[in-house]
C-alpha cells in the first residue's frame, strides 16, 4: 500500500508548508482547509500531523461506489461518481478528506508526494507497504 508517513514527528516545525503544497498543486490557492494533509497542535502544544493512513473507511461508506482502491493501494474518488454528500468526510479517522458544503465532488490524498517535496523539514515519505 502506497501512502504518506511522517519520519518523525517531533522534528516537524508547523510551517504548513506541506498543506500550502498540496492546496496549490490542487487548487491553484494556499487554503488549509483545501490540503489534504493538516498540521494542527497537540494539547502539549507541539505539532500534529494528520494525513490519509488508506485505511478504506471512506469507501466501505460511498453509497455511489465513487471511492476505491487501486492497485498501488491507494483509495481514489472518481468525480464522475461522486455526488458530493460528503460522507467520505464524515466518516474518516484522520479528518483530512476535502470537502466543502455545495461542493461538486470530495477530493482525498493520493499519495503524490508534493507535500514530501514541500516539507523544508524532510519528516514526509511516501512509503510503500
Amino acid at each position: 500500500m502506497k501512502r504518506v508517513n511522517v519520519l518523525s514527528m517531533k522534528d516537524c516545525a508547523a510551517c504548513r508548508q506541506c498543506e500550502v503544497s498540496c492546496s496549490e498543486a490542487f487548487y491553484k490557492v494556499y487554503d488549509p482547509d483545501l490540503s489534504c494533509i493538516r498540521i494542527s497542535a497537540k494539547p502539549d502544544g507541539s505539532p500534529k500531523v494528520s494525513y490519509c493512513i488508506q485505511c478504506g473507511k471512506c469507501a466501505r461508506t460511498c453509497e455511489q461506489g465513487a471511492i476505491t482502491q487501486n492497485a498501488a493501494g491507494v483509495y481514489m474518488i472518481n468525480k464522475k461518481k461522486c455526488v458530493g454528500c460528503g460522507k467520505c468526510a464524515e466518516v474518516c479517522p484522520m479528518q483530512v478528506i476535502v470537502f466543502r458544503e455545495g461542493a461538486e465532488y470530495a477530493s482525498k490524498c493520493v499519495a503524490c508526494g508534493i507535500c514530501v517535496k514541500g516539507c523544508p523539514m524532510g519528516i514526509l515519505e511516501i512509503k510503500e507497504s
